[in-house]
């Protein structure tokens, strides 16, 4: 769905990066198009590629052993995509599947591990991400077993919407429940509740939020959590 609030993005990763060694780390890479719903790897799969998203989003998500899915993380442009590389590991722990579409940076596996070889300021700038990442995990566990179902989905707009560049996207009541981790009537109960708060509106999927600042007021502490370890850590 076209947004007219859209603003085209860099992934900031990359953009900090020192002019030369971006250039050189940028000249090894392909501009690929993620389609909506494109797995990129399953569990115990060899990761092949890292992505470094621009204006796109991978949900990486831990099956449930028969009992549903839940997402543990959520990488846009704020991120990538195949830390296990950078830790001497070439097998994906989690399901990774294209939450949002749009372009991404793709390098393959071997030419991103000469890459930090090659770059100290690359290493140094991952090696933060990891920590941030590792947070979101740890912010992630909790977030689901203390918050109610409204406020998780609140916070999970809300990192969608800064993913997405716009305040307006399409994501499925059985997709949200998948990547909440809960029963499909309980998703629906929750929009529903936001939506006569006028906090958002939702029809068939697609999603616009109405109001920023009302939605983080009722998403629950985790969201501004992630978004100042973030900043605190990375100072992007």
């Amino acid at each position: 769905m076209p947004s007219a609030e859209h603003v085209p993005a860099e992934n900031r990763l990359l953009a900090a990066l020192p002019s030369k060694d971006r250039q050189h780390f940028l000249s090894g890479c392909e501009q690929v198009e993620l389609l909506l719903g494109n797995i990129l790897c399953e569990p115990g799969e060899t990761i092949r590629y890292v992505y470094f998203p621009t204006d796109s989003s991978i949900s990486l998500v831990t099956p449930g052993d028969g009992h549903g899915s839940l997402e543990v993380a959520l990488v846009g442009s704020e991120g990538m995509y195949g830390i296990p590389l950078m830790l001497g590991v070439d097998v994906s722990p989690l399901h990774a599947v294209v939450q949002g579409s749009g372009p991404a940076w793709r390098m393959d596996a071997e030419r991103f591990r000469r890459e930090l070889k090659h770059s100290v300021a690359l290493q140094q700038e991952l090696n933060r991400y990891i920590y941030v990442l590792m947070s979101q995990l740890a912010q992630t566990a909790a977030c689901t077993h203390f918050h109610v179902v409204e406020e998780r989905l609140a916070r999970w707009l809300l990192m969608t919407r800064d993913r997405a560049h716009s305040a307006e996207f399409h994501i499925t009541h059985e997709l949200l429940a998948q990547v909440l981790g809960v029963r499909r009537v309980g998703v629906t109960k929750a929009a529903g509740s936001l939506q006569k708060k006028k906090l958002i509106s939702y029809s068939r999927g697609d999603v616009k939020i109405r109001d920023i600042a009302g939605l983080e007021a009722a998403s629950c502490r985790c969201y501004r959590a992630d978004k100042e370890t973030y900043d605190r850590i990375l100072h992007i």
